[in-house]
């Protein structure tokens, strides 16, 4: 199963340095990236910007799909109107199998705001405690997973992060 995973950073830059370094943990054989995406909203913008790992042509599209509906969900909702609100209705149940829902939504607008960033994840297959060495001294916090309780605490505990 696809873990998916948002990590928040202080800085509008943090989160594209976060995912260099693991796609570098990808060459390693570390962690398999399924996909992945970034949100920075730099100060004194009014909005925030979105970057996909993938392409949008081939099997890109997919996951490019999968992202900018969520993102869409998260940020824009008030700018669509019915027949798109009425569309991601019925993407619901997609994002429901990946732990996603009005919850995880919420969440992510609040914390995710000017001057900070996220890194959306797909992964599988990490290595967990070579990765979190990998990740040690950096600052984040982890917004959301789709891990179950237990999952989620010992990832926390592997980076040396507060239990939520």
């Amino acid at each position: 199963m696809a873990t998916v995973t948002v990590l928040e950073f202080d800085t509008a830059e943090k989160a594209g340095e976060v995912l260099e370094l693991v796609q570098n943990l990808q060459k390693q054989h570390l962690i398999k990236v399924l996909d992945a995406a970034i949100v920075t909203w730099p100060v004194g913008k009014k909005a925030p910007q979105t970057r996909q790992l993938v392409d949008l042509v081939g099997a890109g599209a997919i996951g490019g799909m999968f992202w900018g509906l969520l993102f869409g969900m998260i940020f824009f909702t008030p700018l669509f109107g019915m027949a798109i609100g009425a569309a991601f209705g019925a993407l619901g149940g997609t994002f429901r199998d990946y732990g996603i829902d009005d919850d995880f939504i919420k969440r992510i607008r609040s914390e995710v705001t000017e001057g900070t960033s996220a890194l959306f994840l797909m992964t599988s297959d990490a290595v967990l405690d070579r990765v979190a060495e990998a990740m040690k001294g950096i600052e984040f916090k982890i917004l959301a997973t789709n891990l179950s309780h237990e999952q989620e605490q010992k990832l926390r505990e592997a980076f040396g992060l507060e239990t939520a």
